[in-house]
């Protein structure tokens, strides 16, 4: 290949109210809104960016808020489950955590290794948090909700669900130059290196699952990091002759994309690491207002009419909330 990735960049999934998911991602997995823009294909509708607190590639979590999203179908075919990455021996501090937020989660994997808590967030995303013995030295998001030695340090892993391993494993070897970690009877672990958080890839395979149906509560697609747009488009020629039915790169304001669909069905995307969130507002006011790209700007009035407003929790941008009020109150349209 061309390049290998270096990791997982982001995940996108799709949820309901964009009130509740904002509350529950700030305050209940204590991460930050580094960006409120909308979606460039439907601008009817957000596209909320949460990660740490510059948003870095790989820390991140983005949504598509459809208030009133039917319920999706988690199955074959889509990354099922998304998980982050947190120190060793928290999970205790967050299950409690979660019951004070009337929130049920379960130790679902205990090893030397490995401890892993599952939760399902308020559209019915499957999140899982994983402490891992290999370490991960990423700075977390510092919030009045989560302190930092509990904090979120990015993103661990994606469980992939596919009928069958073999093409889905091809390509990400293959083409985006995974290893094959670990493989047992019907689960694979690969990684772009030793299995640290942030470079994990989980495929499962299950010929009896049903196929997902991707709409509320579900991944609509798992992206992966690579340096440049140079680099990008290298590999996106290089994807291209191997056969696969790549897009064009896409100018999603904060990173270069093209997207491309694993012979198992999920979405992938390939996202570079620059230009980065701090591009139309500075670091302490990540989120707080409605950032359009160039080319939306013209209709910024109609777009701020549909889309829901929003109201940040302080923790969001905590600086500001303590010298000019509640930054819970900003207003959508900025």
């Amino acid at each position: 290949m061309t390049a290998n990735t270096s990791g997982l960049h982001h995940v996108t999934a799709i949820a309901g109210d964009p009130q509740r998911n904002v509350d529950f991602y700030i305050r209940g997995l204590g991460l930050r809104l580094v960006k409120r823009t909308v979606n460039f294909d439907d601008p009817g509708t957000y596209h909320l960016y949460y990660g740490d607190e510059s948003g870095r590639p790989g820390s991140l979590l983005t949504f598509f808020p459809w208030k009133g999203v039917p319920a999706g179908r988690i199955g074959a075919g889509q990354s099922t489950t998304t998980a982050f990455s947190v120190p060793q021996g928290t999970l205790g501090w967050w299950q409690s955590h979660f019951k004070d937020l009337g929130v049920d989660s379960q130790i679902t994997g205990s090893s030397s290794a490995e401890e892993r808590l599952s939760l399902r967030d308020p559209d019915g995303l499957q999140i899982d948090l994983v402490a891992s013995s290999l370490e991960d030295p990423r700075d977390p998001w510092d919030s009045a909700s989560v302190p930092a030695q509990y904090a979120v340090r990015g993103q661990h892993s994606s469980v992939l669900t596919v009928a069958d391993p073999e093409g889905t494993l091809a390509t990400l070897t293959q083409d985006l130059g995974l290893d094959i970690l670990s493989e047992g009877a019907d689960r694979y672990r690969l990684s772009t290196g030793a299995g640290e958080p942030g470079t994990v890839v989980d495929v499962i395979a299950d010929p009896r699952a049903d196929r997902g149906l991707i709409a509320g509560g579900t991944v609509h697609h798992v992206a992966f990091r690579v340096p440049d747009k140079a680099i990008q488009a290298a590999w996106r020629d290089e994807l291209t002759s191997r056969g696969h039915a790549v897009t064009e790169i896409l100018d999603r304001q904060y990173f270069t994309s093209i997207y491309f669909r694993e012979p198992g069905g999920t979405l992938f995307e390939i996202a570079t690491d620059t230009p980065g969130f701090n591009i139309d507002e500075p670091l302490l006011e990540l989120g707080r207002g409605l950032k359009l790209p160039p080319w939306l700007e013209p209709s910024r009035e109609a777009i701020a009419a549909a889309v829901a407003p929003l109201s940040l929790p302080e923790e969001n941008n905590p600086e500001l909330a303590g010298s000019t009020g509640d930054a819970a109150t900003e207003p959508a349209d900025d």
